[in-house]
């Protein structure tokens, strides 16, 4: 058979010179299309549930939440390690389960088992779980130096959380995108403890009021004439002065009755989230305040073609760029290694 192959070879010398360029061409583009990564995948199937509980210590944190957790996750098929990180407000379960096992059916087990958990914790806390990740998943850090004299921390995270968030998300192959940094635009209200006691309002009334703003409710509908007509309250509302002229209750005056409106107990206003952490741009000339988006992707996505289609989706966002806001600029990318 070998020595048949090769007298026909050589009978036929042009046809293998042409099918040897042939395939060595085909090769030189397959090569380029491979979805070689700096790493392989070295994780096992991991299932992550974070868990948010806004004003308790560790203490509380591991023993109302992360402990009945870790509890009720240790006894699914084909686990490995349960383990948790308890912070304040915060806890972080991890999942690990056997090579064998796949990743989604392990995410869907663990939904069966965060199901059977409400009535166990806390109320008010509601475990999630993270996006399918893997543990070299962070592919590419882009900042968004916040620098200048109009330049509003404020207005970066916002363009960070509303625009470029949800336009990185939309693009195949992408896990997660986590900004870092800037300042959350939030309505804060102050109450005068003093004008409280004056006019008879307690801290309570306010609560209530504060809870019930700015948000739309459904009256059913009404038929009339063989035709439905939906009813709405449309209460929905960003503007600060809306906030303002909330009102609290009403009393009992000369002229009638009078309305006791938010601002005249309390002063409201557009302030800063607490923050927890910060992120910094540094260009070799100058440094400064910014906010950084990290950028993780799915474990079976292509990290050299996912690269190239967010830093496309980037180049497309650049002339929408607020004024007084710089660029988005890469700062780590992860096929540069590749």
């Amino acid at each position: 058979m070998f020595q048949w192959l090769v007298e026909k070879s050589l009978a036929s010398r042009l046809f293998v010179l042409v099918a040897a360029v042939v395939l060595m061409l085909w090769g030189g583009v397959q090569t380029t299309r491979l979805p070689v990564d700096v790493f392989p995948d070295l994780n096992k199937p991991t299932v992550t549930v974070m868990t948010e509980a806004g004003g308790m210590a560790p203490e509380e944190v591991e023993q109302l939440i992360s402990f009945p957790l870790e509890t009720a996750m240790s006894g699914l098929p084909g686990i490995v390690s349960v383990r948790s990180i308890s912070s304040a407000g915060l806890s972080i379960v991890y999942l690990t389960f056997d090579w064998t096992v796949d990743v989604y059916r392990a995410r869907q087990m663990v939904t069966e088992r965060l199901a059977a958990m409400e009535s166990a914790l806390p109320p008010g806390t509601v475990p999630r779980m993270g996006p399918v990740s893997s543990i070299m998943g962070e592919i590419m850090l882009v900042a968004i130096p916040i620098v200048g004299v109009e330049a509003d921390p404020k207005a970066a995270r916002e363009y960070a959380d509303w625009v470029l968030r949800p336009r990185l998300m939309a693009i195949s192959g992408v896990s997660q995108v986590i900004p870092i940094g800037g300042e959350v635009r939030q309505f804060q209200v102050q109450p005068d403890t003093q004008r409280m006691a004056e006019l008879g309002i307690g801290l309570d009334q306010i609560e209530a009021a504060v809870k019930g703003f700015a948000a739309n409710t459904s009256g059913g509908f009404l038929e009339l004439n063989g035709r439905e007509y939906l009813i709405r309250h449309l209460g929905r509302s960003a503007r600060l002065d809306d906030l303002k002229n909330l009102a609290l209750t009403a009393r009992q005056t000369s002229s009638g009755s009078q309305p006791i409106l938010l601002r005249q107990v309390a002063e409201v206003g557009f302030a800063a989230a607490i923050k927890r952490g910060d992120g910094g741009f540094d260009d070799g000339k100058s440094g400064g305040p910014a906010v950084i988006l990290s950028i993780q992707k799915q474990p079976t996505a292509d990290t050299v073609n996912l690269t190239k289609r967010i830093e496309s989706a980037l180049a497309e966002l650049k002339a929408s760029v607020p004024a007084g806001m710089s660029a988005p600029q890469v700062i780590f990318r992860q096929a540069d290694f590749i």
